[in-house]
């Protein structure tokens, strides 16, 4: 038996019992001091991670020179100051070509913009993501990216930071959460360096990627930013990357029209994830293999390209501009429709690259936009709350996109409009769709997740509050024959469960016995004079009446049994109540009634 399966009675013939008592007390975390390991290994992760963003920027740097202005260098660059005409439409299209090839002879789980795949490996792949994935992960988007793709570099560097803290974890004994905290604060850690965003890549750790709120995960997440936004000062430089003049506090009319552009990206949002599944849609039933898909998206990229130069690339100085204000009227409407549309259709293809950066720039436009009819028509703070509705509505995680603005300009005072504006996105959006932009193609793979976190009720439920009260117990001197008889008659002491918890001459817990334990018994050894207590079992798993449901039905689970004898904690011989599947299940019930019964008072 394993040293943690719970707490055990052992039962012998002549009464005398020997318990195992709890090995941990009960508190307001499980944590325990692994936390140290683990945070330990992901300060590792953090600092391998920021030295990944730092080449990844470098390699897009690079390829956006030798692309656009054929020269080989690492500084950087942006697309829209090129002179190769309508020539320009070749460069996504190879780029998109060669993305295609490493997809389908190197690895699939290239494509797409990286945070869905992150979500699989942590849900369903047992937080494993292979080498191949790492590698090849960011120098698609870097080539994506430099030949003029319409992406940012944060989902691949999401998902990059993520396989290797995936893959630093696999050599060592760690469980399957231990790894997930591990890929998450390489994920983390990697928006944490590209953005110089500590705080919002922890939140959106909190938000989308870990499932729970444990400080067992949170601390070693927390660990891996801080340490990448710490080393990205020397490899990148300190942050803000948009500063901005800061903004005075927001009066309640701005506050109130926070609220309105929040709605007005809500639906954006919405429109934008319809978009980019139609597109998808649209490619599915080309009858061409998928490895083309990509190059024909970026046909549209290259004639969007000429169109407004400025859908190019990541668009860092477009984002920029729109925080400081410099882009108003039709020119950000034009910039608006060009991104979404050019955004959408390469996104749907298949190609490899990021939504942040995209989002910020349609969400930027989008407040800029809208500016001209408010009063004060300051471009720079609308197109600020704009960049933070579009991103909490579209991800579905507004405290990250609200703290993403503040960290990205450390304009403080725009906390509350952008906290506003993020919160109103999201409303509509939850209520408009279904699924967000990130869930949606995992569903589309037969794969269903809820954002939904809520206390457990088998951690709020104690094993007095549903165990059953009325015991079925036998005496151990009775016959397997007679209680065989019993049963098939339909004795409601007997029949009416699958266990019966059997007891000595004083009363005392001496085994329990199934209907499965009468089958075996019967079929090994037919002699009548075979008793209950020689058929059933006496190493026993048994739960306390004050201890957590939690506690109770992991014992169940650890051992392969159905129900617990519940035992005074202090005389673990004597039987004060019965814990079946039926009994765990009703604190359930409560919770569904809870939330679906609706009275007065």
């Amino acid at each position: 038996m394993e040293a943690n399966a719970g707490n055990l009675v052992s039962c012998n013939a002549n009464g005398v019992n020997h318990s195992r008592p709890a090995t941990r007390e009960l508190a307001d975390f499980s944590t325990d001091r692994r936390v140290l390991l683990l945070s330990g290994m992901a300060a590792a992760v953090g600092a391998f991670s920021s030295y990944v963003a730092a080449a990844l920027l470098w390699l897009v740097a690079l390829i956006t020179n030798l692309a656009f202005y054929h020269r080989f260098s690492s500084l950087p660059a942006i697309p829209q100051g090129h002179h190769l005409g309508y020539w320009v439409i070749t460069v996504p299209v190879v780029g998109a070509l060669i993305i295609g090839l490493m997809a389908r002879f190197g690895s699939e789980k290239i494509r797409g913009h990286g945070i869905p795949e992150a979500l699989e490996a942590i849900l369903l792949g047992r937080s494993k993501i292979e080498l191949k994935v790492a590698l090849l992960k960011p120098i698609s988007a870097a080539i994506s990216i430099g030949t003029g793709g319409p992406f940012g570099a944060e989902g691949p560097i999401i998902m990059t930071g993520g396989a290797f803290g995936s893959i630093f974890a696999q050599p060592f004994h760690l469980s399957a959460a231990e790894r997930k905290t591990l890929l998450v604060a390489g994920a983390a850690a990697g928006m944490s360096a590209i953005f110089a965003t500590p705080v919002a890549a922890i939140l959106l750790a909190v938000e989308l990627l870990l499932f729970e709120w444990k400080p067992r995960s949170f601390i070693p997440v927390a660990v891996g930013a801080i340490v990448a936004s710490v080393l990205r000062v020397p490899l990148l430089g300190a942050g803000p990357i948009f500063p901005v003049l800061a903004h005075a506090a927001p009066s309640r009319e701005q506050l109130a029209l926070a609220a309105c552009v929040g709605v007005a990206a809500g639906f954006g949002s919405g429109l934008l994830t319809m978009l980019v599944y139609a597109c998808e849609d649209l490619f599915q039933k080309l009858p061409l293999h998928w490895m083309w898909w990509p190059a024909i998206g970026a046909v549209f990229v290259g004639v969007g390209g000429i169109i407004e130069p400025r859908v190019l690339g990541v668009g860092y100085d477009t984002i920029h501009a729109l925080l400081r204000g410099e882009m108003l009227g039709g020119l950000v409407a034009g910039l608006m429709i060009a991104k979404a549309l050019v955004w959408a259709v390469s996104l749907g293809s298949g190609t490899s690259g990021g939504v942040l950066a995209p989002l910020l720039i349609m969400g930027g436009a989008l407040g800029a936009l809208v500016a001209r009819w408010i009063p004060g028509h300051d471009a720079g703070l609308w197109a600020a709350v704009g960049m933070a509705a579009m991103m909490g509505g579209t991800m579905r995680a507004p405290l990250t996109a609200m703290v993403f603005a503040v960290e990205l300009t450390h304009d403080f005072n725009l906390f509350p409009a952008l906290l506003i504006g993020s919160v109103a996105a999201l409303g509509v959006t939850v209520l408009l769709m279904r699924r967000s932009i990130l869930t949606e193609k995992l569903a589309r793979r037969g794969h269903h997740i809820s954002r939904e976190y809520s206390v457990d009720p088998f951690e709020f439920a104690r094993v007095q509050e549903v165990m059953e009260k009325d015991l079925p117990t036998i005496p151990a001197a009775m016959k397997l024959s007679e209680l065989s008889d019993r049963i098939a008659r339909g004795d409601s002491t007997v029949s009416r469960r699958q266990g019966t918890l059997i007891v000595d001459e004083q009363g005392r817990l001496a085994g329990i016995i199934t209907r499965g334990d009468i089958v075996r018994a019967m079929r090994n050894n037919p002699s009548p004079r075979t008793t209950v207590v020689e058929a059933g079992s006496t190493d026993l798993a048994v739960a306390f009446p004050d201890e957590p449901l939690h506690a109770a039905l992991s014992k169940m689970l650890t051992r392969g049994v159905g129900r617990l004898p519940v035992v005074e904690r202090d005389n673990p011989t004597r039987v004060i109540g019965y814990l079946g599947r039926a009994a765990i299940l009703s604190a359930r019930m409560r919770l569904h009634e809870e939330e679906n019964i609706r009275q007065r008072g």
